[in-house]
């Protein structure tokens, strides 16, 4: 199902916004999405700001309700090509819910070294946070029925688009 309000490239537009004009300029920017929406997200973001050192992280394996969860179809591996040491991390999700991969990305972060500040952008918050985590950039937030997810696309020409599914 389609929601009315949630045109996804309008809300990249604005996301993109947010950090650009926040981030511009910033010495030692890295780039890293969580796979996969947050990844798509991150590639996009890289382009703008021409950042050139950008990562990518599966999350599956650090999160605390893994035995709850599993894994899903499509474990990718962690890509981190660069040196983490010291380096303002922009982590990229495509929807902020219980804080949970949040907190299992920066556990990721942190196996590849120490950077020096990690800040999270997210294309959506829905609440609903089990940990105290809290987007530094964010394009729209909205309420949604437990039972319901939010799901991120990207078309074959790099075009996102938002649907809200049933869990």
């Amino acid at each position: 199902m389609i929601h009315p309000e949630l045109d996804a490239e309008a809300l990249y537009a604005q996301l993109e916004s947010a950090v650009t004009t926040a981030l511009a300029g910033t010495e030692n920017l890295a780039i890293v999405g969580i796979y996969s929406g947050g990844a798509w997200l991150a590639e996009r973001l890289a382009r703008s700001l021409s950042v050139t050192d950008v990562g990518y992280i599966d999350v599956s394996f650090y999160r605390d309700d893994f035995s709850e969860r599993g894994l899903s179809a499509e474990v990718k591996p962690s890509q981190i090509p660069f040196e983490v040491e010291g380096k303002t991390i922009l982590l990229v999700d495509d929807v902020l819910y219980t804080g949970r991969t949040t907190r299992a990305a920066v556990n990721t972060l942190f196996d590849y070294g120490r950077p020096a500040r990690v800040m999270l952008a997210a294309l959506l918050d829905r609440g609903g946070r089990q940990l105290p985590v809290a987007a530094d950039f964010v394009a729209k937030t909205i309420t949604l029925a437990s039972d319901q997810q939010l799901v991120l696309q990207q078309a074959d020409d790099g075009h996102f688009s938002l649907t809200i599914a049933h869990a």
